[in-house]
């Protein structure tokens, strides 16, 4: 049983999610009449990205974080893109038809790096350390550009945009950077629980699962209970599959050039999803947050064709050898 949920860790986390949307809803984001449960529920899946995080940078050596060239590109990309399709919501498409699409595609661009991006890469026979780098680049890119861009997609009443900006700079900031600057304080001041986080191998594994069910369930939450239609939630999927073909394609065309065309494709293609669909359904139109929650789909079926592809060359070559 313990061997069946790891190999299906995702489809179970996310069929759970959906199935059991209703009840996990209650732990996520709805507003209990006791303090305490309302305290509890509005930090759990900021907890959990937190404590995945904290898990990932423990296992890095300052050493290991050397800056490529291909870093600099993706980042551009990364930037750049995200600004784009702000800047058409607010000058061409504010107010208008299909605004979540954008929104949606915009997550799906501005999201980080996956904290289990390492490990797929690490299979795939890439960098595992040049990628954590990117991973921690693209973390503070984020922290910095979504504080910056979505109060100008989605502006409140009576809220100025400083305000909106020190709002979600103060959440998403020390959510994205803090574990890695706590990860330090252990390796050099507090070795021995250093040690007993990196322990811990395959627990950040099982917490994005956890926070994947959840957050899977406000996805689903959002489609019950949007009043859009059928075809605007199927364009917010598309966009987020274009985003992943593209991601995943100029990735691996930069790595080319830099001869680490693994490492460079899984860091701009496999995001961090969790934390996107978090971020939509906090700070964007919530419908929006199906982007992302499409995402998870796509880029976990592209590397589970990766995984199957090097699978059967490895045992063609292994036949060969015999």
């Amino acid at each position: 049983m313990l061997k069946f949920l790891k190999d299906w860790t995702l489809p179970v986390a996310m069929l759970a999610g959906v199935l059991g949307y209703l009840m996990f809803a209650n732990f996520a984001f709805l507003e209990p009449t006791k303090p305490f449960m309302n305290t509890f529920v509005a930090y759990l899946t900021p907890f959990l990205i937190f404590a995945q995080l904290l898990l990932t940078f423990c296992r890095i050596t300052p050493r290991e974080l050397l800056p490529s060239p291909w870093h600099g590109w993706l980042l551009l990309f990364q930037a750049v893109s995200a600004c784009a399709l702000t800047a058409l919501l607010i000058f061409v498409w504010m107010g208008g038809a299909y605004k979540e699409v954008f929104e949606g595609a915009m997550m799906c661009l501005i999201c980080p790096t996956a904290t289990a991006a390492a490990v797929i890469t690490g299979k795939l026979g890439g960098s595992a350390s040049s990628l954590t780098t990117y991973t921690l680049l693209s973390n503070i890119l984020a922290a910095v550009a979504v504080p910056l861009l979505f109060p100008l997609v989605e502006p409140h009443t009576n809220v100025t945009f400083f305000s909106a900006f020190l709002t979600i700079l103060s959440k998403v900031f020390p959510l994205l950077l803090c574990p890695f600057f706590l990860a330090l304080l252990f390796r050099y001041y507090l070795p021995k629980v250093h040690q007993v986080l990196i322990g811990f191998h395959d627990l950040a594994f099982y917490l994005w699962g956890v926070a994947l069910a959840i957050v899977m369930a406000q996805t689903a939450k959002s489609l019950a209970n949007s009043t859009s239609s059928v075809e605007v939630e199927v364009l917010i999927a598309l966009a987020g599959l274009v985003t992943c073909i593209v991601q995943f394609f100029l990735g691996k065309k930069v790595g080319i050039i830099y001869k680490d065309r693994i490492s460079a494709g899984q860091a701009l293609g496999q995001k961090n999803t969790v934390l996107a669909i978090w971020m939509a359904y906090t700070y964007l139109d919530p419908l929006s947050s199906v982007g992302p929650g499409s995402y998870v789909l796509w880029q976990n079926v592209f590397n589970s064709w990766q995984l199957w592809k090097k699978r059967k060359k490895e045992e063609k070559m292994n036949n060969v050898v015999a």
